[in-house]
């Protein structure tokens, strides 16, 4: 975690103070989910674009890439009560909402992305799942996380979901490392 920066030093940092503010989904245009996150940067705001590593077979040569983990989605901390200069961002779509307002995205999905992603194990995006058997990881990296266990050809993985936007990352975990809820 010696890579992300603690919600202290956001707060340090930043005289609008984003670590008090929540999370929520920022809906782009297709392919635009880094230039959105720059120019919201650019803005004063705090985005998040988690991107995963995919190796890619073309016909005569392969090609490691960075794709988005959630394709057409970026997260940004901001004042849902000031949403407009959000919405007038370049690429920006729409907030991800029920109901009149935006709805926050909970900071322990958003910091259990951020664990896995630094971990070095390999992610990916994966379909969002509503049931299944709840694991905590008890050794390795991401000990002490939890998620729902999947198992992928011989290969177990543990996902982890981003409820506001149906949508769910996989890690792959040795079965010895996890325990049941």
């Amino acid at each position: 975690m010696s890579e992300h920066r603690s919600l202290t030093d956001y707060a340090e940092s930043d005289a609008a103070h984003p670590a008090r503010l929540p999370w929520y989904g920022v809906r782009t245009k297709p392919n635009h989910e880094n230039v959105t996150a720059t120019a919201l940067r650019n803005k004063g705001y705090e985005p998040y674009a988690p991107v995963y590593r995919s190796r890619r077979r073309w016909s005569d040569r392969v090609v490691d890439a960075s794709l988005p983990l959630f394709p057409g989605y970026v997260f940004c901390r901001f004042d849902a009560t000031r949403r407009l200069p959000v919405l007038t961002t370049p690429g920006v779509l729409s907030i991800v909402a029920f109901g009149k307002g935006p709805t926050p995205i909970a900071d322990s999905e958003i910091e259990a992305i951020q664990l896995i992603l630094s971990s070095g194990l390999a992610a990916e995006p994966c379909p969002f799942l509503q049931e299944g058997q709840r694991i905590r990881i008890v050794r390795g990296s991401l000990e002490g996380l939890e998620g729902i266990l999947l198992k992928k050809k011989t290969d177990w993985r543990m996902v982890v979901s981003v409820t506001m936007l149906q949508r769910s990352v996989s890690v792959e975990i040795d079965h010895d490392w996890l325990e049941e809820i």
